[in-house]
């Protein structure tokens, strides 16, 4: 039997990266995927990709930080297949990472914890009436090492993944009674579209190899495997924890 069989699963910020990675790996273990993002055009190749290889995918469109956009894809998610069993919040931005308090705008801050933090309150909102009423189901939540140690020149990102480790903690203990649990993930380095992205790109990724023990970064496949274990029911037993996929970075 595959991992996932007879699970239904939304996946967030899924155009490419550990998104897209995480929704490859789920329909081949037999997960019934709904993926969203803002990038249309790329989150159809994704589905289309998984839809060649004989998964169960649909896609749309979302802006995670408002309630408006939950509301639909809780809905489509019923409607095509008939339940919510997973919820992966991956979404994310990173905002302008490498940048002085001064150069930083209140507008930059709250988009970057709209993004980031309030997202996964909404999606875990949303998602709970089904999962309560199966009394089971399993929230993983997308932070960052950035949420247990500090970094300067991303006050802002830091804020918003530090937020997601502790509201992880918090509606873990809440949700607990109903048998969902809710976990966090916190990678390390990894070559994604957004740190790709980010403005001087190779020194962030110098500096970020330099401080990784395993001396490379990591792939989106390597974190979508932990969060794979994290939803399926082989972690029955696992809830608020922070699995760190870092190369040992924040061992140091």
């Amino acid at each position: 039997m595959k991992r996932l069989e007879n699970k239904v699963a939304i996946v967030t910020g899924a155009a490419g990266g550990i998104g897209a990675a995480v929704a490859r790996i789920f329909a081949k273990e037999g997960a019934k995927v709904l993926i969203t993002d803002v990038q249309q055009e790329k989150l159809s190749a994704v589905a289309n990709e998984i839809l060649a290889e004989d998964g169960v995918v649909a896609y749309m469109t979302q802006d995670v930080s408002t309630e408006d956009g939950w509301k639909s894809v809780t809905e489509k998610a019923v409607t095509l297949y008939g339940d919510i069993n997973i919820l992966i919040n991956n979404a994310g931005i990173s905002g302008n990472i490498i940048s002085t308090f001064e150069e930083r705008t209140i507008e930059e801050f709250n988009k970057i914890i709209a993004v980031n933090l309030l997202s996964q309150f909404l999606g875990t909102k949303s998602v709970i009436p089904f999962m309560k009423k199966n009394n089971s189901g399993s929230i993983v939540n997308v932070s960052s090492i950035g949420g247990i140690i500090g970094s300067a020149n991303a006050t802002a990102y830091t804020a918003s993944k530090g937020g997601s480790r502790s509201y992880t903690k918090g509606a873990a203990a809440e949700l607990a009674p109903f048998n969902i649990r809710v976990n966090s993930v916190h990678p390390g380095y990894i070559a994604t579209p957004m740190t790709k992205d980010l403005p001087e790109a190779k020194e962030f990724e110098r500096i970020a190899v330099g401080a990784t023990p395993l001396g490379r970064g990591g792939t989106s496949e390597e974190i979508a495997y932990g969060i794979l274990y994290l939803a399926s029911d082989e972690s029955s037993f696992t809830t608020g924890i922070e699995l760190i996929i870092d190369g040992g970075t924040t061992a140091l």
